[in-house]
């Protein structure tokens, strides 16, 4: 997958490493209903929802799934995260441990507030 340049999200999907597949489609299925107006798209090469700009990233990997959500939604969740490893606005939840999913909505809901609000206040 390293070496493939992505183009839509199911090209990526298509090529999601069977270990990794059902918590990328966990992950896509619940994304889609915490920001609903949000637009799939790759960048960085991996899946991202899009909503005014980015809300989050997410990518598969050999032994853990990728998360991205903006440095300081990070900082938010600083403490809920502390049990994974991290990098400055990135996360990792390994495939040998429960998915948590609940995290990961609040995450992607806080930044989809962000990019609402963001909205509102560049049409006021």
């Amino acid at each position: 997958m390293e070496n493939r340049k992505f183009k839509t999200v199911k090209e990526y999907f298509d090529e999601v490493p069977p270990q990794s597949r059902e918590r990328m489609v966990r992950i896509r299925e619940e994304l889609a209903k915490v920001a609903p107006l949000a637009e799939e798209v790759i960048s960085y090469n991996m899946p991202a929802l899009k909503y005014k700009g980015i809300v989050v990233y997410y990518a598969a990997y050999e032994k853990h799934i990728g998360f991205y959500a903006i440095p300081h939604a990070h900082t938010l969740f600083k403490e809920e995260l502390s049990p994974y490893k991290q990098g400055k606005g990135s996360v990792q939840f390994p495939h040998d441990r429960p998915l948590p999913l609940d995290l990961i909505k609040r995450m992607t809901a806080f930044r989809y507030n962000e990019q609402l609000g963001n909205q509102n206040q560049k049409m006021e």
